[in-house]
């Protein structure tokens, strides 16, 4: 017999996590929608990670060891390949779901009964190292709604950076992910801008204005630690892409892709160097 298929899959890729990892962990468990595996993907940690996890003897949680390290890119992909719920969300060992996250993004997604929406992802606060809550961010429309795939590109490009944010963040179908295929890091920085849109190749978005993730800023995250590579990543990951978008780019919107990413890398090191001192 066959066990049934949980609606949706939160799946932690962790290494050297352990600090945060039981945070991130309690932040699933008290989801008011209750029917999820979580399986916490640990790459290796020298750390006692597995410990962590020991700690939380609930029956949807899950602990898996990789044989050997496989990086931020094919821990993500291990992740997918374990992950059997209908729905699928990344959650970063430093970063935090609130309580509504599931049902909200769930209730979107059921209410497509013909697929149309990739994508639904939600506004998000960005917390310091300690836990303390030092921006929010969101897209620029301050409404919840369906968002056409266009629309959205065209403001990744303009405001130069991943309007739709980072994976805790968002909540796409397993079923979509078979079809697009593996995370991608060819581009590191913008590893989960890369497979945001490639899903929206196959739907539009949905935006909820609330504020149902938290995003940890760390110095030893890996994003940060790539510093001025950001912007340069970003610009080649939208020349890859936007060749084969079916709309075309403005004057401005070319203009705009090309000086907003190296404002937000300016603005990103200020950031950094005021919060992770």
């Amino acid at each position: 017999m066959t066990s049934r298929r949980p609606r949706v899959s939160v799946c932690i890729p962790t290494y050297k996590g352990a600090a945060t990892l039981g945070a991130a962990i309690e932040s699933v468990l008290a989801q008011s929608f209750t029917d999820f595996e979580l399986i916490v993907v640990d790459d290796g940690s020298p750390d006692d990670t597995a410990a962590v996890v020991a700690g939380f003897p609930d029956p949807r949680v899950t602990y898996q060891r990789n044989a050997v390290n496989l990086g931020p890119e094919g821990n993500w992909n291990r992740c997918l390949e374990l992950a059997s719920g209908h729905y699928f969300k990344l959650l970063p060992h430093d970063d935090l779901l609130h309580p509504e996250c599931l049902a909200r993004q769930v209730a979107v997604m059921d209410a497509d009964g013909v697929e149309q929406i990739a994508l639904v992802f939600s506004a998000r606060d960005v917390l310091d190292q300690t836990g303390r809550r030092v921006a929010r961010r969101g897209y620029p429309s301050t409404r919840s709604g369906r968002l056409g795939a266009s629309e959205v590109r065209r403001q990744c490009v303009r405001r130069g950076t991943n309007v739709m944010g980072e994976p805790g963040a968002v909540l796409f179908r397993k079923s979509l992910a078979s079809r697009v295929g593996a995370f991608d890091a060819r581009e590191p920085y913008v590893i989960d801008l890369d497979y945001w849109l490639r899903l929206l190749a196959h739907g539009d978005a949905y935006f909820i204005a609330e504020y149902l993730a938290s995003f940890r800023v760390s110095s030893g995250q890996w994003s940060v630690a790539l510093g001025a590579q950001q912007s340069t990543d970003f610009l080649r990951c939208i020349a890859r892409h936007s060749a084969h978008w079916p709309e075309s780019l403005g004057l401005v919107d070319r203009m705009l892709g090309r000086i907003s990413p190296r404002v937000n890398s300016l603005g990103r090191r200020i950031f950094y160097s005021v919060y992770l001192r």
